[in-house]
């Protein structure tokens, strides 16, 4: 199944993304791609916050390559693989544990090739001309 959303502002994305995540259950892997500052940090952060109702702040992770977070249900790894320079990096942050035990959401997934499993949900970002995006999911 494939949807399309548009997002005019950040808001936006943050709505979509809470929308989606009540939907979520453990064991899923949500894979985001877009270029630089097409809104997939705002989208994880939206997705944390609908979930985790007392965590105000959700950084990127991009220097750190993972943060975790405690939802009643599970527990959610976000992961920024932008600086891994090989696929096989993502074990040492443990990703094997976490598609297993929580739900992984996956900023720059394709830097990890074949480790991605093939039934992640792939949403994509694209940046507009009005500079909204498009946001596909596809499940």
């Amino acid at each position: 199944m494939v949807t399309n959303f548009i997002s005019k502002n950040e808001a936006e994305t943050l709505k979509i993304a809470a929308d989606f995540a009540r939907r979520i259950s453990s064991g899923t892997v949500v894979a985001l791609y877009g270029t630089l500052g097409a809104g997939k940090s705002a989208f994880c952060r939206g997705f944390i916050q609908s979930l985790c109702k007392k965590v105000e702040d959700v950084p990127s992770p991009t220097f750190t390559l993972l943060q975790t977070y405690e939802a009643p249900l599970f527990e959610i790894y976000h992961f920024d693989m932008y600086r891994l320079k090989t696929p096989y990096e993502a074990y040492e942050l443990g990703i094997e544990d976490a598609f297993l035990e929580g739900v992984s959401l996956i900023e720059w997934p394709e830097k990890i090739g074949s480790l991605l499993p093939k039934n992640a949900i792939r949403i994509t970002f694209q940046i507009q001309e009005d500079q909204s995006r498009l946001i596909t999911i596809e499940e």
